[in-house]
């Protein structure tokens, strides 16, 4: 799973800090597992090797993953858009324009706006992101996004 989302953040162009959520989980979880293997195993070398070689398989499995990945998205369609990944990593406005895009494309086949839910599907994103684009979106539009409702 941390993998995949390291995958979409790349792919979504979202800026990663030196140590990404989904690298610690990652790199956490091979720690653990690892931990785990070895504190059960025989107290020989070899016996810590074989421990070791889960681990170490799913690290390969994991890295061969991402650069399939990688090299599948590059100039390539990517599932849920018409149109290629955006192109350069880390700028907003490239995942802004999907988000307009995917906006005019609602808007013609559906005859209404795009809504937060149908954005976030359409472009992978969080709940919070496809509301920050939403609001992008209206505003450069002109509209404001209607208010929440009050609790009484």
């Amino acid at each position: 799973m941390a993998a995949r989302e390291r995958q979409r953040d790349r792919r979504l162009a979202i800026a990663a800090r030196r140590v990404s959520w989904p690298s610690l989980v990652l790199t956490g979880g091979v720690l653990l597992s690892l931990a785990a293997n070895l504190a059960q195993a025989q107290p020989t070398a070899w016996g810590q090797v074989m421990a070791a070689t889960p681990c170490a398989a799913f690290l390969v499995a994991v890295s061969m993953l991402e650069r399939r990945a990688a090299r599948h998205t590059a100039g390539r369609l990517v599932p849920g858009q018409d149109g290629p990944s955006p192109p350069v990593p880390g700028q907003n406005g490239a995942l802004l324009a999907l988000a307009r895009r995917a906006a005019g494309e609602h808007q013609a086949a559906h005859g209404q706006p795009v809504t937060r839910d149908a954005l976030r599907a359409r472009l992978g994103v969080s709940n919070q992101a496809a509301s920050a684009l939403l609001r992008q979106l209206r505003a450069s539009e002109g509209r404001h996004p209607p208010e929440p409702p009050h609790a009484a």
